[in-house]
């Protein structure tokens, strides 16, 4: 522990040599008092790779004169937040592929409709807990306590969070602090802190599909700890969210930017393909080819593409121009957003059930794609968001509705009789309804 306490006292030199000068007997009085104080948190950077390789609290928390989080704590300037920039100094390539990543951008849903909902509908502190723990937080600073952070926003780790260097993204988010253990990080639970729920089910999916079935029976085999962590020769009975999203592959590297190989975009109401989405279902494809043939591949990109085009058009589209309608002729009882019950039901429609079906669909969850997907889109469109337009009683609205339903193919079945709708689906005729959508890009 001696030479652990010296060489602590190199590096904070090195570190802080250029704006603060640090004494020796400074630099050991971090982890002598953290062992006491909270044995907790010591030990798990005690046994972690940091702490193997003599990397020292105050290699991550030192902080510099005028950095807008920093304070003197028993000698020596520190800040409690670690960002990205700061492990950046060790990991460069890694804070670059976050910081072009789409979870960087989580933290900017402070200013959209979801942050709103919480704000009125429920209040401030579970904007906090609800919105801010997953998403990330804007760091403040306590004006009553010197350069710390304010309560309001820390804790946090939020995959988004704004952090007062300029930085965005929370590396501790996955690699949790302090153990930083990238075994955990390959697990699926590191990702389901936040990819659950009734609108994003990525968890509840991936443990009813067959590679959530495989991997919890085999997770033994799955080789976690191992530096090298490559599909198909380092592990192979299944694939983690790491594996699709992130992990090596005989012909891909390691990236920590997870939109790299994702496709389509199925947060928003109508879903889009990505930039470069040919690229991207190339690198996931390759991923899944590590496995299966080209054939399973291709085959589930081709069901997968119909099942997210047929969303789009035939209960979002509708959906949108009605609840365009309704705004437009301003019959609505309250004028703030979210204060009649179409808009709820029209929200509910695609943020939960439309996304579920499609989360659903990418991730082979047959339960979600249906049962917990489109079959309460396509209730709640038929039986909560038409019924309620109607109620506007406006003959424009009424006239679309009606001619939806009387002459679009995919909506006419309402107006058949069961009998006749179980021949046309014998013969085939639905079916070829929707031939259309397994066509195309």
């Amino acid at each position: 522990m001696k030479k652990i306490f010296i060489l602590s006292a190199l590096l904070c030199l090195l570190v802080f040599g250029a704006g603060q000068a640090v004494d020796p007997e400074v630099a050991g009085k971090c982890m002598t008092c953290h062992k006491e104080k909270s044995p907790g948190l010591y030990k798990q950077w005690y046994t972690s790779a940091h702490g193997i390789h003599k990397v020292v609290c105050l290699d991550c928390h030192g902080a510099k004169q005028g950095e807008p989080d920093a304070y003197m704590h028993e000698g020596a300037l520190i800040a409690t937040l670690v960002t990205p920039k700061d492990c950046g100094k060790c990991h460069k390539k890694e804070m670059e592929e976050v910081d072009n990543s789409y979870h960087a951008t989580a933290g900017l849903i402070l200013e959209s409709n979801d942050a709103y909902l919480a704000h009125v509908a429920a209040g401030h502190p579970i904007a906090i807990l609800g919105c801010e723990s997953c998403h990330g937080a804007k760091m403040e600073i306590d004006k009553d306590e010197y350069n710390k952070l304010s309560k309001e926003c820390w804790p946090n780790s939020g995959i988004g969070r704004l952090n007062p260097d300029g930085s965005k993204g929370s590396c501790n988010a996955c690699h949790t602090r302090h153990g930083f253990s990238k075994a955990q990080a390959r697990q699926p639970e590191a990702c389901s802190k936040c990819h659950l729920g009734p609108d994003h089910p990525q968890k509840e999916v991936y443990e009813e599909s067959k590679h959530g079935n495989t991997y919890y029976t085999n997770v033994d085999k799955m080789n976690l700890e191992s530096d090298r962590w490559v599909v198909g020769e380092d592990y192979y009975v299944a694939p983690t969210c790491a594996t699709c999203h992130m992990s090596a592959t005989t012909n891909q590297p390691l990236t920590h930017d997870v939109g790299m190989r994702i496709s389509w975009t199925l947060r928003p109401p109508i879903s889009i393909k990505k930039d470069n989405w040919q690229t991207k279902r190339k690198n996931m494809k390759d991923v899944c080819k590590s496995c299966h043939g080209s054939t399973f591949a291709d085959g589930h990109y081709y069901q997968f593409d119909a099942s997210v085009r047929l969303y789009n058009d035939k209960f979002v589209r509708p959906a949108e121009k009605i609840l365009a309608m309704v705004h437009e002729k301003d019959l609505t009882e309250y004028p703030a957003n979210f204060a009649n019950e179409i808009e709820w039901v029209y929200w509910e429609l695609w943020h939960h059930e439309g996304r579920r079906a499609r989360h659903g669909a990418s991730m082979m969850g047959p339960d979600y794609t249906w049962w917990h997907g489109m079959y309460e889109v396509a209730k709640h469109f038929y039986f909560k968001m038409l019924p309620e337009a109607r109620k506007v009683e406006d003959a424009e609205i009424n006239a679309y509705i009606d001619s939806l339903i009387a002459n679009d193919p995919m909506h006419s079945w309402l107006t058949s009789e069961t009998g006749e709708l179980q021949e046309r689906i014998r013969s085939g005729e639905m079916q070829k309804i929707y031939e259309n959508y397994f066509q195309g890009e």
